[in-house]
């Protein structure tokens, strides 16, 4: 059963919702003992003036301010290093996500399983969100044979002794049911309310589907060969030498080939049209081999992280009011 919960919610230039936020979780929370944490990761607004007030007016409310914008997952990282529930509760400040489904994921925590999403099943987003999202959650959910619709959602609960596994980098909140389920826990997802922005703008561009791309091969990398990198480097090795035996072949044929089909044409015109043929085929191998050699190295570079000590995730912390009755020094 849930003991005590923590949300930790990531906070970046939302001075319109955040008291119809904290309103919304006291009236959904129920009876469980809770606090909650607002990480604001380096707004420009009135965020910050916000919610020292809502720290002022209610002993549960936590505060962190970053020294400037972070970006999600470092401000998630921050949050679940400071988290005291033995279950977090994350979400987006914007209020698209509903309160009224708290008790939902809950529940299903009560049921034994250790990661709930809340599925947007209808997203009000527009298109240009909602299709690269969905084509997203459908590679990721094939690729990890995750039966999950909506596995980057930010509306989730989240067992303690999980978030402290997690190896949140990067953009890397978006996968957090992908490592969790790569440790052994039971991950599952639960339709939720979703509601159009009211307030505010989006603070994602089309980049981010980039980075999720990358993230997504990077998570794939770590989740299968992050005990035994070798056999990636060795498949590779060996996918890269049957690419480059398969060049000389077709370049022996070639050299034969060109010549017979050409064989009206001047000796020298033959040999010219060989000459570019082979220079296709070396800059094409050239080409796809400095590519290989830069995600090879990538990934070198996220396994190494993964295993040295990792950064504290409280560095990016300018002010911290933590705790009840803490309000000394707030503005």
């Amino acid at each position: 059963m849930i003991q005590n919960i923590t949300f930790v919610i990531p906070v970046y230039n939302e001075e319109a919702t955040l008291v119809l936020l904290q309103q919304g979780i006291m009236e959904n929370v129920g009876e469980h003992p809770y606090r909650v944490l607002f990480i604001d990761d380096g707004s420009t607004d009135r965020s910050w003036e916000i919610l020292c007030d809502l720290r002022k007016q209610h002993d549960m409310v936590d505060i962190i301010r970053l020294r400037r914008n972070f970006g999600k997952t470092n401000a998630l990282a921050a949050g679940f290093s400071l988290a005291k529930g033995d279950v977090i509760i994350t979400m987006d400040a914007d209020l698209q996500d509903d309160p009224k489904e708290i008790p939902a994921l809950l529940a299903k925590i009560n049921e034994g399983y250790d990661v709930v999403c809340g599925w947007k099943k209808k997203r009000y987003d527009p298109w240009h969100k909602r299709i690269p999202s969905r084509l997203y959650n459908g590679w990721i959910s094939y690729t990890f044979k995750l039966p999950l619709h909506d596995i980057n959602s930010g509306f989730k609960a989240i067992r303690q002794e999980v978030a402290e596994q997690l190896p949140l980098w990067s953009d890397m909140h978006r996968l957090i049911p992908v490592f969790a389920a790569n440790l052994g826990y039971k991950v599952t997802e639960i339709p939720v309310r979703h509601h159009p922005r009211k307030h505010g703008q989006s603070k994602y561009g089309i980049e981010r589907f980039f980075r999720g791309a990358m993230d997504a091969i990077t998570a794939t990398f770590l989740t299968r060969y992050g005990d035994a990198p070798g056999q990636y480097f060795g498949r590779m090795m060996l996918f890269y030498s049957s690419l480059v035996i398969f060049s000389l072949i077709v370049a022996v044929i070639s050299g034969l080939v060109v010549p017979l089909l050409y064989s009206s044409a001047p000796h020298n015109e033959q040999l010219a049209l060989t000459a570019i043929v082979l220079m296709l085929i070396l800059v094409g191998l050239i080409i796809v081999s400095i590519g290989a050699l830069g995600l090879g190295l990538g990934l070198l570079g996220e396994l190494l992280l993964r295993y040295l000590p990792a950064p504290d995730p409280k560095r990016g912390i300018a002010e911290m009011y933590f705790g009840e009755k803490q309000t000394e020094g707030l503005e």
